[in-house]
């Protein structure tokens, strides 16, 4: 008997659990509640295999960290940043960015492959994503040496070598690469190279990887957590959009079998028909939802499995291993994928004056070298170098193509419509070199612009740039709304600017540019705004220099239409230039007017422009956002009315706004500012609201026939507001709105347009 009751205690403590985590996108998050539940009943967890967001779950369980940890990092706005692609950082893209243009398509030309055309291949920026991974499992992998045999619990996870159709166990190597490599949904997220071969999510051959956790760690009971379910008891009569928005998700997941876990086995299926496989926001709902359905199952579990675990115990073991985790310093950072003057260039990004880099050092070099616009991919890499117990950083880095190919414009129901064309060249040495074009051509709208930029990755990064821009506008085209204008404006503008600049980044999202430029103005227009066969419209022109310092300040999720984020731009100008007037002979018959046939003056001024635009309150589907504008400045007037209305500093609120001519939202001095209401009704479908003031100290009015004064001080209020809705497609923006502008006529009116209204800024912006 004695005998009897010494062999039963041996197998009671020979019981071994091994844990299989299904794949299934955002639904995996409901495996952090079976893990909650499993450890607070005291059920032993001995082996872990996992596929997609099951394999992230169990790797990170097996690498130390704890049920409550886990859910601590799902239920994060960094996780969120992770999963959707958003990251910031003090050397972010905008630093890099281009100022906004109305490109709706981007193609990439590979000249050194017969110019052929390649389109983004994934959907998710995962830059974010790759460094997070390397935080998290970095360590892990330098205790277990890489087998992951030797981490906190034996791990395995299951990824897809789509080139051979086969899968592929992954029990060794850099877990950070592992996991990353097992969630790899085609499309969604691109591959990356695990052992010599490009692979893909696990859950494409093996979504729920029972048989691996037999064959590799062959245990007493298996307990599986199911959370992806592709078939259908019955088939759905109404496909509406969010499930169509699934089968893309369906196709990359194989069928996952409950017969799988054997007779030794206990299966849960939490039940999650109501949440998408993409939409990660409910991390809360569906960590209860395993939770709950584990607790459901937890008598049958207690039944079968007689072995519990001390909770004291458990987390002596766990604080031992990620006690042996190395500190995350590095000695060494190495580059792949470039020649070596490629080389230069990116290792001067993480160029320091310290023996050794901490994760800090080695994060602000990481995201300088993504804000870079010159490559294409960025991949990190960290191993860990025992001798000197410190790790080496390695980046694999791939240049952009050489050229990348810009379509665009607008189609509106004003004939303000356009096309627009833009090329950019990147060559990468030591320094990066970027040259770019683009032209608008429309009745309303035309230009052209080229531009050269010359990177250099310095501690702190700088930029040398040049730009040439010709710009004309035509007024008169655009004087009808929906109804014929009985006032049509008879203005054209033409500027030219030849701009020399520098910049470097201040912190998260701003950059501070200096500007040069040399500036020649044409206006011509009728000065009293009529126009018959055989008039000569009166001319100003303006040749000068301009000088200005830049702040500015860019986290809008969009370039037009925002909803999230916010904008800063604090200008300080200084402009030295001669204006010279040539009169038409459009007054030739007024009585009592005296001809000036030529007018010649110096002028110089100063200006300080402070723009900001914030979406700062957000309750659901609804968002409230501000504009504020300032302009202060010691502008003169210029000899005539209208040419002192063209020079001047101008209010645009809305998104048409540099479409019109708006003569009374121009001053040298004022403020201006405006609400933004916006209700989401659905997915990129929003309700915009908006309404605006504009303050001018002192407006311009209209003496004898074409002299300008000023009006008393703040004695003028203006108004402007729009109402619409704005569906934000994949190619750019289409708005339907009504506008209302408190001009010297009341313009109001219907616009419809697909794209985006975008501009050059003028040459005395």
């Amino acid at each position: 008997m004695l005998a009897l009751f010494v062999l039963c205690v041996a197998q009671l403590h020979a019981q071994k659990v091994g844990l299989v985590f299904s794949g299934g996108g955002a639904k995996g998050l409901a495996h952090i509640g079976t893990l909650k539940a499993l450890e607070q009943n005291h059920i032993p967890i001995d082996y872990i295999t996992g596929t997609s967001m099951g394999g992230i779950v169990g790797a990170m369980y097996a690498a130390g960290y704890s049920p409550a940890e886990i859910e601590e990092i799902a239920v994060s706005k960094d996780f969120q940043n992770w999963v959707n692609g958003r990251y910031t950082s003090d050397y972010t893209f905008y630093f890099q960015k281009n100022a906004p243009n109305a490109s709706m398509i981007t193609a990439k030309v590979a000249i050194d492959t017969g110019f052929h055309l390649n389109f983004r291949s994934n959907l998710i920026n995962d830059i974010p994503l790759n460094f997070a991974f390397l935080e998290l499992f970095a360590q892990a992998s330098a205790v277990s040496k890489d087998n992951f045999d030797n981490l906190f619990v034996p791990f395995r996870c299951m990824v897809a070598d789509v080139l051979s159709q086969k899968s592929i166990t992954v029990s060794k190597g850099s877990l950070a690469e592992a996991v990353r490599a097992t969630m790899t949904v085609p499309i969604i997220y691109r591959p990356i190279k695990l052992e010599g071969k490009y692979v893909f999510d696990g859950g494409l051959y093996n979504n729920f990887p029972a048989d691996v956790m037999e064959r590799d760690f062959k245990p007493d009971y298996i307990i599986g957590a199911n959370v992806s379910s592709k078939i259908y008891n019955e088939y759905p009569k109404n496909i509406d959009e969010r499930l169509m928005n699934r089968f893309l998700v369906y196709m990359f997941l194989s069928k996952s079998d409950s017969t799988m876990i054997g007779k030794n086995g206990i299966y849960i299926q939490p039940d999650l028909a109501d949440y998408s496989v993409t939409n990660f926001a409910p991390v809360e709902e569906l960590i209860k939802k395993g939770y709950d359905a584990t607790m459901a199952d937890m008598p049958r579990i207690k039944q079968l499995i007689a072995k519990r675990v001390d909770s004291g115990e458990l987390e002596r073991r766990r604080a031992a291993f990620n006690k042996r985790k190395p500190d995350l310093k590095f000695s060494n950072v190495m580059v792949s994928g470039v020649n070596n003057q490629q080389k230069r260039y990116v290792e001067r990004l993480f160029k320091s004056n310290k023996a050794n880099f901490d994760l800090q050092d080695i994060k602000r070099g990481y995201y300088k070298l993504v804000a870079d616009q010159t490559f294409e991919t960025v991949y990190p890499k960290i191993s860990y170098q025992a001798a000197t117990d410190s790790y080496t950083f390695e980046v694999v880095a791939q240049p952009k193509k050489s050229f990348k190919l810009d379509l665009g414009g607008n189609i509106s129901t004003r004939p303000i419509s356009n096309v627009f064309l833009g090329a950019e060249y990147n060559y990468l040495n030591r320094k990066a070199y970027t040259f770019g074009t683009s032209f608008y051509s429309g009745r309303f709208y035309e230009s052209v612009q080229v531009n050269g930029r010359v990177d250099y990755p310095t501690k702190l990064p700088i930029f040398l740039g040049a730009e040439l821009t010709y710009n004309h506008w035509n007024f008169y085209n655009t004087s009808q709304i929906f109804i014929e204008n009985p006032h049509p404006v008879y203005i054209e503008q033409s500027d030219r600017k030849i701009d020399l600049m520098a910049g470097f980044p201040l912190n998260y999202n701003t950059k501070i540019v200096l500007h040069s430029a040399l500036i020649n103005n044409t206006d011509r227009y009728s000065p009293n705004n009529t126009f018959n066969v055989g008039d000569l419209l009166d001319r100003t022109v303006f040749n000068g220099f301009k000088s200005s310092i830049n702040f500015e300040k860019n986290a809008l999720n969009r370039k037009q239409y925002a909803t999230k984020g916010q904008s800063f731009l604090l200008s300080l100008n200084f402009t030295n230039g001669r204006e010279k007037y040539t009169q038409g002979n459009i007054f030739r018959n007024a009585p009592g007017f005296a001809n000036s046939p030529e007018y010649s003056k110096l002028h110089h001024w100063g200006t300080i422009k402070l723009t900001q635009e914030n979406y700062f309150f957000h309750y659901k589907k609804y968002t409230l956002g501000y504009l504020i504008e300032g302009v202060i400045s010691n502008q003169p007037l210029f000899g005539t009315y209208y040419a002192t209305l063209l020079t001047a500093p101008t209010f645009y609120p809305m998104q048409d706004s540099r479409s019109l001519f708006l003569d009374k939202f121009r001053a040298t001095t004022y403020a201006a500012g405006g609400i933004k209401n916006i209700y989401s009704v659905k997915k990129n479908l929003d309700l915009r609201l908006e309404g605006f003031l504009f303050l001018p100290h002192k407006e311009f009015e209209r003496s004898n026939f074409q002299d300008v004064n000023y009006a008393r001080p703040i004695s003028k209020l203006r108004y402007a507001a729009t109402a619409g809705m704005v569906y934000h497609s994949p190619l750019g923006p289409v708005s339907l709105s009504y506008n209302l502008y408190n001009d010297a006529v009341k313009r109001n009116g219907v616009l419809l347009h697909i794209g985006y209204l975008i501009y050059n800024k003028r040459s005395l912006e």
